[in-house]
């Protein structure tokens, strides 16, 4: 991905394509500044966590100018993030999303919240830098919360049973 990013600022120099440029260079100092906190090389993967943070930035920002009404700024983030995402693997679909999170489902049999830990465990793997993280929690923190009102039912129905006369 380094020799990626440093062929892309060079055309973009070239080209005199100034935002791609500053931008190219902003995710190249995060990645240099992640190695030397790190004394190590980053393999690809974690490069992909920087890049995947960075448009993670950019977008948090477009929801604040949003709310101060700079389209101005909007546009230039949002022309940030999609340089950005020239650099990480393509989005999966919900679909694909809701299928990877049904076989963990079926993979881990959730029955409480409090399972939420081994589904997480379960995921990253295949959705980390390819899905947005914090959707992904929402929609299984409502399939356990159906889970839950179920066994809740279930419960009650139980209990009226052991209740009624014989």
């Amino acid at each position: 991905m380094k020799e990626r990013l440093q062929k892309d600022l060079i055309s973009a120099m070239k080209e005199h394509n100034r935002k791609k440029a500053d931008t190219i260079k902003s995710v190249k100092a995060a990645i240099q500044m992640e190695e030397i906190n790190s004394k190590k090389e980053l393999s690809e993967e974690e490069m992909l966590s920087i890049v995947t943070k960075q448009v993670k930035l950019r977008k948090d920002a477009v929801k604040d100018f949003e709310k101060a009404g700079r389209q101005d700024l909007i546009d230039s983030y949002n022309e940030e993030i999609d340089i950005l995402n020239e650099y990480l693997p393509k989005p999966l679909t919900m679909e694909e999303i809701n299928s990877i999170i049904d076989e963990a489902f079926n993979v881990v049999n959730p029955k409480a919240q409090s399972d939420m830990g081994k589904i997480m465990k379960e995921i990253s793997p295949k959705l980390k830098n390819r899905a947005d993280m914090g959707e992904v929690n929402k929609i299984i923190k409502e399939k356990l919360s159906q889970i839950d009102d179920n066994m809740k039912i279930s419960i009650l129905c139980v209990g009226k049973i052991k209740e009624k006369p014989a």
